[in-house]
């Protein structure tokens, strides 16, 4: 997942888009039933959800979205040969067949991904659901005028990185075969054990042909889900849909589609969807929210009513808030330095900046610390709950700095909690118990993320984050450290220009696995590995605490997404 500052599109994601990142399984108030609240805890279909949300849901176009799973309200349009497993914690980071009847039969080498569709599957018009109509629907993700969703298809897929789409080229992608209308067969150019994941991107939603409308297509996609869009106002700031009457829960193991009528509004300050979710007043009282969380005054109130405290849903998704180091800028070319640095952060007070325990956990790994990202625990440069300013200027001698050294840090002016000012003032102070004279050099948020991506213009040292494209270290470590993708006429994110062949050959060889678990094995440790580079300085997790209405039920919190999960709930 992209940094969210550079396209909000990924937060899963996205989101993805960000969509929006460690720790215990995710579930609801331990007080109330897991899958339930207020009330009677079955269930019921009927009603309408209100969802309140501050960034509208723009480019409502499969081709458009960059959304991790099948994104959240999305997901309720677009099906996908793949999705989430809908279910609470480390359950919910597992990939489950969609429209398929399984995730994928791979060649011996992974280079060969074979799907069958499920019987029976049709389009809100009532007309089946067929394998050209997914070829088409991720075809037409290439073309330039709907661009903005994940660039994998263009790298993995044979002939992908030049195709330009069905408007220009009417033949179509050879590596993309239906041999009958329920087979589809995807080839690609280097092995990818991971292909099941990607799987769940909305590019490969089914897009009838004869129904497409270019740019315009956003207004009314033709449904796959259990919902259809009847209104899209104002590119997605208001989103009404209903019941789409040729879906059948009978081919979707996944979505429960308990309300009558989902109503989306958007363009809300965070403190009114607060406020309004806190009251739960009229409709408000079966409304949820899919991008806004409680920040740390809101949820010092909450935690002290106990009514309000138990409508709060808690979660966490594969995210880490870091330090980046560019060893092409001195002092910073030093590994000594790097590790000073790194001994010398007091992560206590860049939690409490970052709002507190409740919402941050420290982080010592650049992985997250849950099991699909194959987690390997690890501290390389102990600095202990609030630093470890000796060992710092041991080394700091060591590198020729026994006086110690100044250097300026980066970072964002946005009041976001991650890159924000709080969290570098955190660290100018804990450096300066460590004999280093930290320079903040705070940036609008366009020109932070347009710096801290130029391969050029990189600064030294600056506050970044990153979150996964779906729940495995592939997404996660290779776009910062395989020096391949180090991009030097557009935005690079390998911050630490790190090409180690021995790195690259590992990310290759772990591709190749479809196992997934041995596949999670193996990028731990190749996260360690990374990490005793000092490329990156760990900072914490962010956790997700979201309120909800108070005639809400089922809330279901996985640990792809770590927030609610809008295809669950139910409010009658």
């Amino acid at each position: 997942m992209r940094q969210p500052s550079v396209t909000a599109r990924r937060v899963a994601a996205a989101s993805v888009s960000l969509i929006v990142a460690a720790g215990a399984a995710a579930c609801g108030p331990k007080d109330n039933d897991a899958k339930s609240s207020g009330g009677d805890s079955q269930p019921h279909k009927g009603g309408t959800l209100t969802v309140l949300n501050s960034n509208p849901q723009s480019d409502f176009d499969p081709a458009r979205l960059y959304t991790s799973g099948g994104g959240n309200v999305p997901s309720l349009v677009f099906r996908t040969l793949t999705t989430r497993n809908r279910e609470d914690g480390a359950a919910g980071a597992e990939v489950v067949p969609d429209l398929a009847t399984d995730t994928g039969r791979p060649s011996e080498n992974a280079t060969v991904w074979t799907y069958t569709l499920k019987a029976g599957l049709k389009f809100e018009d009532g007309t089946p659901i067929t394998s050209a109509d997914i070829k088409y629907g991720i075809e037409r993700s290439f073309a330039a005028e709907l661009s903005g969703g994940a660039p994998y298809l263009r790298d993995w897929l044979i002939g992908g990185a030049g195709y330009q789409g069905p408007y220009k080229d009417k033949k179509g992608l050879d590596s993309i075969e239906t041999p009958d209308e329920r087979t589809i067969v995807f080839h690609l150019n280097k092995p990818e054990g991971e292909f099941p994941y990607l799987a769940t991107q909305t590019q490969f939603t089914p897009v009838p042909k004869a129904k497409d409308t270019g740019t315009k297509y956003e207004e009314h996609p033709v449904s796959s889900g259990p919902y259809k869009v009847v209104k899209n106002e104002n590119d997605g700031e208001r989103l009404t849909l209903e019941r789409n009457t040729h879906w059948s829960a009978s081919t979707d193991a996944e979505r429960k589609a308990y309300p009558d009528k989902i109503d989306v509004r958007s363009g809300l300050d965070s403190s009114v969807i607060n406020q309004r979710l806190s009251s739960s007043q009229g409709a408000d009282a079966t409304a949820v929210t899919t991008d806004t969380n409680l920040g740390p005054a809101e949820l010092a109130k909450v935690t002290g009513d106990k009514e309000l405290a138990s409508r709060v849903g808690t979660g966490h998704f594969g995210y880490t808030n870091y330090l980046a180091f560019n060893p092409k800028v001195k002092p910073f070319d030093n590994p000594k330095v790097r590790q000073a640095i790194s001994y010398a952060i007091d992560r206590t007070s860049v939690i409490n900046a970052a709002g507190g325990s409740s919402l941050a956990e420290p982080a010592t790994t650049y992985l997250p610390n849950q099991k699909s990202f194959g987690y390997t625990p690890y501290d390389l440069f102990p600095a202990g709950a609030s630093g470890n300013a000796a060992k710092a200027k041991e080394l700091l001698a060591q590198a020729g700095y026994k006086n110690g050294l100044s250097i300026t840090l980066t970072h964002s002016n946005s009041k976001d909690f991650e890159t924000s000012p709080e969290i570098a003032t955190a660290i100018q102070d804990a450096l300066k118990k460590a004999g280093i004279t930290v320079k903040l050099q705070g940036l609008e948020e366009n020109d932070y993320s347009d710096k801290i991506h130029s391969f050029k213009n990189e600064p030294g040292l600056f506050l970044a984050h990153w979150g996964a494209d779906w729940p495995s270290g592939g997404p996660f470590l290779a776009p910062i450290f395989d020096g391949r993708q180090i991009v030097k006429d557009g935005a690079n994110f390998n911050s630490g220009f790190l090409n180690d062949k021995s790195v690259n050959d590992e990310i290759d060889a772990i591709n190749k696995l479809t196992d997934l678990d041995e596949a999670a094995k193996r990028w731990g440790a190749l996260d360690k590995k990374i990490g005793a580079q000092a490329l990156t300085v760990p900072l914490f997790h962010p956790v997700y605490k979201r309120l909800y209405g108070e005639n809400v039920k089922n809330i279901v919190i996985s640990d792809w997404t770590g927030v609610l999960d809008i295809s669950q709930v139910a409010v009658k």
